[in-house]
């Protein structure tokens, strides 16, 4: 006597008579796209001689932060402007006399960053340009101020400020 075996389904699968798709729509809305600077910096003290003299200061972590989550080949760009360097009497430092070295550059995501290290403040100048965005990205350095000190300048305490921004 021989056994055989019979597979015998138990339930059938099958397709719905009536079937109804749905589409589905999901928005990624971006962010802002911001910049940061240290409230204050000290330039340090420079020593006052005829032949005239320079300075050059770190003065603390810019931060590009940009969470527009941009498609592919967007980018920004960071600019700074110095006032004039004023004393308390005598004639001010001119922001023509202050040039500007970004140094090195921390990027985070996909960004290509190329520092422009403008020689002097006078107008808005570029100082950081981010190319090849993709997504969010962020950017750090912490830039180097050099003031050029004529010999003629006085001694004293100079005051001023710089502006960063970014488009």
């Amino acid at each position: 006597m021989s056994i055989t075996s019979l597979a015998i389904p138990l339930f059938t699968i099958s397709s719905p008579a009536n079937a109804a798709g749905t589409a589905l729509t999901l928005e990624i809305s971006g962010g802002a796209l911001s910049i940061s600077a240290p409230a204050t910096a000290d330039l340090g003290i420079a020593t006052a001689n005829s032949a005239g003299s320079e300075i050059s200061t770190q003065i603390g972590e810019i931060t590009v932060t940009d969470n527009r989550a941009a498609a592919a080949g967007s980018g920004w760009i960071a600019s700074a402007i110095s006032t004039a360097l004023t004393p308390t009497a005598g004639p001010a430092l001119a922001a023509s006399l202050i040039a500007y070295t970004v140094g090195t550059v921390a990027e985070t995501g996909t960004v290509t960053c190329t520092n422009n290290d403008p020689t002097n403040l006078i107008g808005v100048s570029p100082v950081v340009t981010a190319t090849g965005i993709t997504g969010s990205n962020s950017a750090t350095w912490n830039p180097t101020l050099t003031v050029t000190i004529p010999g003629s300048y006085v001694a004293g305490t100079y005051t001023g400020s710089i502006t960063h921004s970014v488009l």
